[in-house]
């Protein structure tokens, strides 16, 4: 016979694999910037889309918001017909890392994230934020979105 504290203990047990898989993070390792949009481009070119780099951290819960924006559908179909996406991690635990990428593409990392880049597949900049427009994306009507990615695809 099974007792409660056997019972609590088999669930523990058979849970420990799920809870030890925690999620991907959102933004990759920071040293990842510059190979990661550099396969971004390949895959864009092979697909005749843009891409959209999304400077960030795991840190920023603007950056989250953003990314739950993304993944609505409306959002998602957007991105997945027009776009290849890329996220570039600023640091671990503040705005101190890949500041030369977020400078090569136009964007000033010290006025907040997220902040995105539009460029074209052979790397050309077709747009960049400059003024923190999404730093304060929980405050935003989540439309912003949408409107940037029908903005800028083509």
């Amino acid at each position: 016979m099974m007792t409660f504290r056997h019972a609590v203990a088999a669930l523990i047990v058979a849970a420990l694999p799920a809870l030890s898989q925690a999620a991907e993070p959102l933004y990759p390792d920071v040293t990842r910037a510059k190979a990661d949009i550099d396969a971004a481009l390949k895959q864009a070119a092979a697909s005749k889309k843009r891409v959209i780099v999304d400077f960030g951290g795991n840190w920023c819960a603007d950056c989250k918001v953003l990314d739950i924006n993304l993944r609505k559908p409306e959002n998602a179909a957007l991105l997945q017909k027009h776009y290849v996406l890329v996220h570039v991690n600023v640091g671990e635990k503040g705005i101190t890392d890949n500041l030369d990428v977020g400078e090569r593409y136009g964007i000033p990392l010290k006025k907040g994230v997220p902040a995105l880049a539009v460029l074209e597949a052979n790397g050309k900049l077709v747009y960049s934020q400059k003024n923190g427009e999404f730093e304060s994306m929980r405050k935003l009507d989540p439309k912003s979105v949408n409107d940037f990615l029908q903005q800028w695809s083509r």
